[in-house]
Order: C-alpha cells, then sequence, then structure tokens
C-alpha cells in the first residue's frame, strides 16, 4: 500500500500538466470551437430572456411538476408544440475567466487525489511502471470521461461533444498515468 503523502508530486504534477494541456486544447487546437451554437434570432431570445428575468440556474421547458403531471394530456401538448429545452442561465455580465479556472485546478487535484488513493490502495511500492499506468489511467479516464455521457444521454448534449470531451478525457487520463506510473514509489 501507498499513501496519499507518498504522492504528493504525482498528485500535483499530474494536475498541472493536465491544467496545460486542457489549456492548450482550448485555447489553440480549435476542435472545440462548434460545441455550443448560435440560436436562431437571438436578439429576440435574449429580449424574451431579459423580460422574463430568469434568474442564474438549471431549467427544463416545458418542465412537469411530477412523474404524474409528465403524461398529462396538457403537458405533452407542450411538448409537442415546442420547444422543449433544458438550459442553464449563467449571472449577466463578461465570464470571469480567473474563477472558473481556479475551480478547474481543484477539480484536477481532486480527480488526482482520487487516483492516487486508488492507485495508492491496489499497488504496493515498486510496483511495476504498466500496472501503475493502467490502474491510474483507468481510475483517471473514468472520471474525466465517462462522466461525460449521461449529458448526451439524459440531456440532449450533441454526441459530437461528448465524443470530443471523451477524447480529451482520454488524453488527460494518459498524462495522469504517465505521471503517477514515473514517479510511482
Amino acid at each position: 500500500m501507498v499513501t496519499i503523502p507518498e504522492l504528493w508530486l504525482p498528485i500535483l504534477l499530474a494536475a498541472v500538466l493536465v491544467f496545460a494541456a486542457s489549456s492548450v486544447i482550448h485555447m489553440f487546437l480549435g476542435y472545440h470551437a462548434g460545441d455550443l451554437e448560435a440560436v436562431p434570432s437571438e436578439e429576440r431570445v435574449r429580449a424574451a430572456f431579459r423580460d422574463a428575468s430568469i434568474p442564474p440556474g438549471d431549467y427544463a421547458l416545458p418542465r412537469a411538476g411530477s412523474m404524474k403531471e409528465m403524461s398529462d394530456p396538457e403537458f405533452i401538448a407542450k411538448q409537442e408544440e415546442g420547444p422543449v429545452a433544458i438550459f442553464t442561465v449563467l449571472p449577466s455580465g463578461p465570464i470571469r475567466m480567473g474563477p472558473l479556472l481556479g475551480k478547474w485546478l481543484v477539480h484536477l487535484l481532486l480527480v488526482a487525489l482520487i487516483v492516487a488513493y486508488l492507485t495508492g490502495r491496489t499497488l504496493a511500492p515498486g510496483a511495476e511502471y504498466l500496472d501503475v499506468f493502467r490502474i491510474a489511467g483507468t481510475a483517471a479516464f473514468a472520471a474525466y470521461a465517462v462522466g461525460e455521457w449521461p449529458q448526451s444521454i439524459w440531456f440532449g448534449r450533441k454526441w459530437s461533444t461528448t465524443l470530443k470531451n471523451t477524447f480529451d478525457g482520454l488524453i488527460y487520463a494518459l498524462l495522469t498515468a504517465g505521471v503517477f506510473a514515473w514517479l510511482w514509489p
């Protein structure tokens, strides 16, 4: 068994490398540029949202208040009439990247900590590189990629976006696995 304190360096280095890789992917490679599309008649939709004074949060349109209401003919008619949407409203104003990047880094540290915990409980000191790589990589892939899939399954996110995020997750998992295998005690 390898303890978390023994793995502080791979935890930090994996988080920093994934942070750098995600920055390169999103700022320079450009394959995520089409993940979100413009709304047709954007100005009218923006005005309607402003007039509705929708506070920041997650919403469904139309939204049933219960399972029973989902089978109500009036609710079904609303769905058939459309639009049907699941959306998030953010606070008004420019998006402040600093706090978002800080939360992202905390997320990366937590994933690396979980990878360290699982790998440390599974393998002994001196384990083979490939064994460490497999365990750490599998755990990291589950954290970075598999968790994205329900967004397409349940909430209608384009599968192309989910597949790109899965590819990103594979890159992040390989980096994490490589760091843990390289620095394994």
